[in-house]
Formats: C-alpha cells, structure tokens, sequence
C-alpha cells in the first residue's frame, strides 16, 4: 500500500534554532532511499524551504504557503497554485492600518512585495530571510497595482491582528489563519489566502496526483489542523498545542528530540 509521510516544518521537523538536524537529516534519507515517500507541508516558501531541507532528498513535491502551493523541489517548479484577489482583503488592511507582505508566482518564480515595513515584528521577518536564505523583497508605492496573488502574510500583536483577522474571515471565497508566532511568542500570525488552498485539499491533490493509499501526517500547531483531517492518521509532536494533541491519533516526542525521524523510523521497522 503506497504510504506517504507528510511532516509541518516549524516546531515540528525543524529544531528550534531552526534547523533540520543531521540525526533527522541522515535518518529520513536512510528511509527515502529504502522506498519510504516523505514530504513536507509548511507555511514557508520555496526559497526558505529548499535551503532549510539542503541535502534531504525528497521526491514527493512539498506543500507551501499552507497549502497556496505545491512546489516540485527537485525540479523548482510550482505544480499547482491557488490565487485570489488582492482587492478582495486591501480594504480591510487599510481600514485597521496593517502592512503585510504579498506572494504571487510569476514565470515559475515567487515575488514578494510589500509597501511599508512599520513594525519591529515585521521588520525580523523580513531581515531573517533576507540574511538568512536571500530572499528578495520588492518595495511598492500601492499593492492595488498587484491583482491575483496566492499569500498575504502578516506577523505583529494578538491584541492588533484579532480584530483583522475577525474582519478577515467574513469575506467570502478566502481562507484566513491565524496562529502563534513558535519563535516569537509574543507575536501571532495572520495569514490570508484562497479558499481553495489548505494543507487539507494540497495533500488531498497529492493522495490524488501520486497515489497514495494512506497518509501519516505530523504537526504542531492550529495550521495542522487542516493536514491532519487529510490524513489517515495524525501524529503531535510534545511540543504541540494542546488542541492538537487532542485531534491527534498519537503524541511522539518533541522536535527537540527529533521526533518526526524516530517515530517514522520506528513505523517502518528502521
């Protein structure tokens, strides 16, 4: 029975610093290269994610962006993509004051844009991928030139996204997440994208696309959610929120103590 085994990045396969480990690294190799398919579903990009995953091999294209995207990484070529409307969310960024970032894919390729940087929080955010995995960052004078994106990304204080992301998930044909910043918990995410993007329909295109027969997924936080009712049976890293511990089939251990690799490890026998 073909199986694949599908792994939240942040807090959950990478360790905190954040880094995949040489333990999990060389551990889910070993698997890959006996048969074992692995993948991974995670907020981040493309550009953050294939220097995060260096020297993993993995063959079963990634979920990117929460689902916005599935991205073949060993060809760097985005499969499918999920777009809306900036003008759809523009009028209740303005009416709250928020500056995010936007993502849309053109020629096969991410583009990042942005119009001002007016926080501290936003400020890491974009000087970690920067500094850390070379992203670019393109400064607008107005975002409504942009039309079909695939990603809206903000990160700032609960007390100020709550009300936008209350605003937010009115509006219909989006989807809207909302969840803690792992490496900055004073900080939350806000996140916006197509109704039709979520890990759930990205791994659902895959059982679909590849074949799968069974999924075993692993998570950490609320955005896991949505990959676990895709899957047939869901797995909480120790660190989880307690929300997803309670949907999950089993706790493993933590992603401090490479979790993930031992616990597929441990499935198949290894």
């Amino acid at each position: 029975m073909k199986m694949l085994y599908i792994a939240d990045l942040d807090g959950t396969l990478l360790d905190p610093s954040p880094a995949l480990t040489v333990y999990s690294r060389d551990t889910l190799n070993r698997l890959i290269a006996r048969g074992v398919q692995f993948s991974v579903a995670t907020a981040r990009t493309a550009a953050t994610v294939g220097k995060l995953l260096d020297g993993l091999h993995i063959s079963v294209p990634a979920v990117l962006m929460n689902g916005a995207c599935v991205y073949d990484l060993a060809r760097r070529h985005y499969v499918k993509v999920e777009t809306f409307p900036l003008s759809a969310i523009l009028p209740t960024l303005r009416r709250f004051r928020i500056d995010g970032f936007v993502f849309s894919i053109e020629n096969d390729a991410l583009r990042t844009c942005y119009e001002r940087v007016p926080t501290d929080a936003a400020r890491v955010y974009m000087e970690d991928r920067v500094q850390g995995f070379g992203k670019v960052f393109t400064q607008l004078p107005d975002l409504s030139v942009l039309r079909d994106v695939c990603y809206f990304s903000v990160t700032d204080r609960r007390e100020k996204l709550l009300p936008v992301y209350d605003a937010l998930r009115e509006l219909p044909f989006l989807r809207v997440e909302y969840y803690l910043d792992v490496y900055h918990p004073e900080n939350y995410y806000l996140e916006v994208c197509s109704d039709r993007a979520s890990k759930y329909n990205a791994v659902m295109f895959l059982r679909e696309t590849c074949g799968f027969r069974r999924v075993r997924a692993f998570g950490d936080n609320l955005n896991d959610l949505p990959l676990f009712r895709a899957a047939d049976e869901g797995y909480a890293v120790a660190n989880a929120r307690e929300e997803l511990k309670a949907a999950a089939t089993a706790v493993i251990g933590s992603n401090t103590e490479d979790g993930v690799a031992r616990a597929i490890a441990a499935m198949e026998d290894v």
